[in-house]
Formats: structure tokens, sequence, C-alpha cells
């Protein structure tokens, strides 16, 4: 052996030592920290935090000081973080002590993709998420028309029928307990939903109405619709349904934000009320009812970051012109949305290969290329921030072909492209991602209810191959912000990053795809540090560093260790700009 190997191999052995203590929160415990000091303050010695944190295990997404045990807060910001002996020498009068005897602390958690409005709404509704049975369904309904005037609307929704085998529900199941009554009931992924026969002939939908593009009218084998409509069909219904007032619209943003408090989501990114077939006027609408009435008079509880449909782009680009991006602490303005193609659960998404269980469906393009490109291109030039629903292989790709020739068309700069869902990808997409620097906002709590159905639509081999390739989309560098996709599942950000790592679907013993599970801290960076990248807000949020807002969690378990091996834990309180906000 020569001198030359044999000091290699000493480094590699000496380096392999010194961070071995690096993985273990202790080591990073005993070690003073950073801080911040006010602009308005000349120094730190005449500082006097208003909170001071102590004896916690905080981890603090932040790669300088991954823990630390003490944190020291002013005025809605972290000001020092360390050990007790180095923060306490900001506590004073007045200064709030938090003692919270070795339990874990988490920054607090970014949900990268939710309809908050629309889930506030849904809490007031008809509600079939979980029901696994014809009759479960037909009861809840027949309850719901129980209780409402003739005439007057049944709305609803979150039903997945792949909880009772797949069979997809019809018309008939509920015209006889609703005949007074016009339904609409939304598949759980929003890209499907159920109309009984009032509905139908409410809305002129007959079996001489044709499919709008985008969308489809299901039908029987003669012509008759079952009252299933896809995606952009479902604009040929939803303009006979009276409008949800500005009052119920309050309301649901109050309670959808108590619901994300107690799980200990303090800021989302909100895509709005904006699905293929609804107008694009929603989002503008909840914005100025809504948004703003909450931010003017106090009321916002949590932090939102609005994408708005990417056909009103200009008219974004003209608020952000004359407001900026932060409207306040409370409301930025994000970007821009558009669809490639509907869902799984559906038979929307667009695949390469058919479908195993319909095999003349490769899934639906809801928007065209060419007018893709053009509003992605013309956003993207005006400086926005664009995002595009991508579920199956194919859209994906088309996804990624497009953005690349954005870059190319319009120059390199940091705008962080966005995929929405990013489910099912090509050999090699994952790669792009990396290359391309495209963010994979993805949802893991998702594939806990499609692991059954991948196997059923795509293929047992697709379905091992292509489906939520967390690990490889890492692995490539590409950028992973996760979020829930609410009201779609429930917003439970400790249930995702859960799932991220064991990937266990109800009923089964083992893990799907394990080589794709992911490791406590790179689960809790998707949901912190990385979803704050991912829509341009990591400068104020998504770690516990100096100077950024202190917006924290307290979790149930008092063992990183217990935490890191088996994910599981509750939320006890909701910190927001350091003050408690749940319980």
């Amino acid at each position: 052996m020569n001198l030359h190997t044999l000091l290699s191999a000493l480094i590699v052995v000496v380096l392999a030592i010194v961070s071995l203590p690096l993985l273990n929160p202790t080591y990073w415990l005993t070690l003073k920290s950073w801080w911040w000091i006010p602009s308005s303050t000349s120094s730190s010695s005449s500082v006097i935090a208003d909170l001071v944190v102590r004896n916690a295990v905080i981890y603090t997404s932040d790669e300088s000081l991954p823990f630390a045990d003490s944190m020291a807060v002013l005025n809605g910001r972290i000001l020092r973080l360390g050990n007790f002996s180095f923060v306490q020498e900001l506590a004073g009068y007045g200064t709030e002590e938090l003692d919270l005897g070795g339990k874990v602390v988490v920054p607090g958690f970014i949900d990268s993709h939710v309809h908050l409005i629309y889930a506030g709404l849904k809490m007031a509704r008809v509600e079939l998420r979980g029901v696994n049975q014809k009759e479960e369904f037909m009861r809840k309904v027949k309850e719901a028309a129980r209780n409402a005037k003739e005439g007057s609307w049944i709305l609803g929704g979150g039903w997945n029928n792949d909880l009772w085998g797949g069979e997809l529900p019809l018309a008939s199941w509920i015209d006889d307990i609703t005949p007074y009554n016009p339904v609409w009931l939304f598949r759980t992924d929003g890209h499907m939903g159920l109309a009984n026969s009032v509905a139908l002939k409410l809305s002129g939908i007959s079996n001489l109405t044709k499919d709008p593009e985008g969308g489809t009218i299901v039908r029987t084998f003669d012509g008759e619709p079952t009252g299933l409509l896809t995606d952009s069909a479902v604009k040929l219904l939803l303009s006979s349904i009276p409008e949800d007032t500005v009052n119920e619209r309050r309301e649901a943003l109050i309670r959808a934000s108590h619901v994300a408090l107690m799980r200990g989501v303090t800021t989302v990114v909100d895509f709005g009320r904006y699905y293929p077939g609804v107008s694009a006027e929603l989002s503008w609408e909840d914005f100025s009812d809504v948004y703003q009435w909450a931010d003017a008079s106090g009321k916002m509880m949590i932090r939102v970051c609005l994408f708005f449909p990417m056909e009103t782009w200009s008219r974004l680009h003209d608020l952000i012109e004359k407001m900026g991006r932060a409207i306040s602490q409370w409301i930025y303005l994000g970007g821009v949305k558009a669809f490639a193609d509907g869902s799984l659960g559906s038979n929307s998404a667009l695949f390469y290969e058919p479908y195993v269980d319909k095999p003349h469906n490769y899934g639906l393009q809801v928007t065209e290329s060419e007018i893709l490109f053009n509003m992605t291109i013309a956003s993207d030039k005006s400086g926005l921030q664009v995002a595009i629903h991508a579920i199956g292989d194919r859209a994906n790709d088309l996804i990624l072909d497009t953005y690349e020739s954005v870059v190319s068309t319009n120059g390199m700069r940091d705008r962080r492209f966005r995929i929405e869902h990013a489910q099912h990808l090509a050999p090699g997409a994952a790669d792009r991602f990396g290359r391309q620097g495209i963010v994979a906002s993805v949802q893991p709590l998702h594939l806990l209810g499609d692991a059954d159905s991948a196997a059923k639509k795509l293929g047992t081999d697709r379905a091992q191959k292509e489906c939520y390739l967390f690990g490889s989309l890492l692995a490539s560098n590409a950028q992973l912000a996760f979020g829930s996709d609410w009201p779609v599942v429930d917003i439970n950000p400790l249930g995702g990053v859960q799932t991220a790592m064991k990937r266990i679907p109800p009923a089964w013993h083992t893990a799907w795809i394990p080589s794709e599970c992911l490791t406590l801290n790179d689960a809790l960076k998707a949901h912190t540090i990385s979803a704050a990248r991912a829509c341009f807000l990591d400068n104020d949020l998504g770690s516990l560093s100096p100077g950024k807002l202190a917006d924290f969690v307290v979790l149930s378990t008092d063992s990183w260790n217990d935490f890191a091996a088996e994910g599981s834990a509750s939320v006890e309180a909701t910190y927001v700009a350091g003050v408690r906000a749940y319980p």
C-alpha cells in the first residue's frame, strides 16, 4: 500500500468519526448558536425577548444548526437559538418562558397544495370521504335530502369508488331518494362528480349534449348520461348551482384555518376553488371578498400564498406591480396554475399506455398543448411563478418539455417552475426534474388511496416502477415540496411525513416501492424549508432561523430517536409569530 492510499484511507476514517455526532441532536444542543439583532437595536445586550422556549429538542430545518434546546422570540421573529445558557441572557421583565419538558419542536408546517375555502365549505356539506359501501353512500344522501328544503341543491362530495370495489356511482342510485332536489357530489379528487337526474335536467344535459373539449359526459351503452361528469364537462352543470354567498365563504375560511392550526399547519399554498370546468373568477372573488376582508379585519389565522388561474396571468401581474408580492404578513401572491390532465381515480390522468381496465383510454389532456405553452411563456416572461397540474407519466413529460422550451425562449433566471402532483413518472423523468430545477409538489397521503387502484388501472409492473417516486426525485436533486390537496384528503402533515417514511397503505404489511421511502429529516424538510423555497417564502419561513418568523409546532414526543424511527407524533400546540394559536 503506498503512502497516498494510506493517507486517503486515514482521512476517510477521521471524517467518518467526526461526522457521527452531527447525526445526533445532543451534539448540537451543547453548542452555542447564532442570533439576530433587530435593525432598531444597536446591540444584543439591550434586547429583551417576548418569549423564551427552553428544555426542548428544537429541529430547525436549517443545516447551519440542525438542533437547539432553547429559542428566543421578539416581535414575532426568532431572535436567538442555542443552548439555554446562551438564550437566557435575553430573558427579562415581561418575558414569557415556556419549559417544554424535552418535547420535540419543529417549524410550522407548510402545506404546499390546498383548496382552503373549498375545504371549509365542504365541512358544512354532505361528507362522503371514507364511505366504503354503496348503501352508506345512499344513506348519507337520503339523510341530507330529508333535511333539505324542496328544490334546494344538495351539495357535497369526497366519495372514492375504489373504497367499495371500484364501481362508479350512478344517478339511479339516488334518484328515488332525491325526487325534489338537484344533487351534485364531487369525487374525492375533484375531477369527477355525480349529478342526479333532477340536476341533469335543470342543467340541460341529455343524450344530445356533446362532450366539451377537455371533459366527458359518461354515458350508458345507448347514449344516456349516467350522471357522471369529468373535468371540463362539470361546467355544463355548475352554472345552475347557486353561488356560495360571501358570508358562507368567509365562515369557510375561518373554519378551515382552525383545522389547519390543529394539524400544525401555519402556512398554506392555496390553489383556490379552481378546477377544470370551474370559473376562473372564483379565485379572484375569494381574494377580494374573503382574504382581503379577513386581513383588514384581523381575522387571518394562518399565512396563505395564493395561486390564480393561468388564464388570468396578466391580471395577477398588474396586481403584483401595484401591491407587491407580500400583501401583508398573512397574504402572499404566489403565481399562476393550469391543468395538463385529470386524475388516476377518474381515469383521466394522461398516460403513454392505456388503462388496464379501460384498454382504449389513455386519459385526457385537459388543456391543448399550444394554448398551455403560450400561457406559460407569457406568464413566465412577466415574472410570475408557474405551477401546472400533471399526474400521468405522459402529462408530466409534456410539462417538462413545455418548461424546457420556455426556459430556452425566455432565458435563465430563478423561476422555480412547479409540477403539482407528479404522481406517475416515466423512466428518466425524475432525473429531468433535477436537471431542470423543477419543484415536485407532491402529496404523500394520496399514495395510501392509490396503492390498490394503481395496480388495477395501470398493471402491477407500471404500479411498481413509476408511482410516487419521492426518493428518486430527491436523488436527482429535485426540490420536493409536500402538501395534502385538502379537501381531496385531510390536511395532516404529520401523517404525510410518516407515509413518506413508511409507504405502507391500509391492509398492506410491506412498503409500496420501499426504495422510495424517505428519512424523517428529508420528509420534514419537504413540509418546511423545501416547501418555503418552492413558493419563494424561504427568506421568512420554513426554518427556525434568526430573523425568520417564529412559526413553530410543539409535538407530543420527547424522543427524537423514536420519532426518527417510526415517524409517529401528534400536535400539542401551534405557535404563529411566537403566539400560541392552538389550542
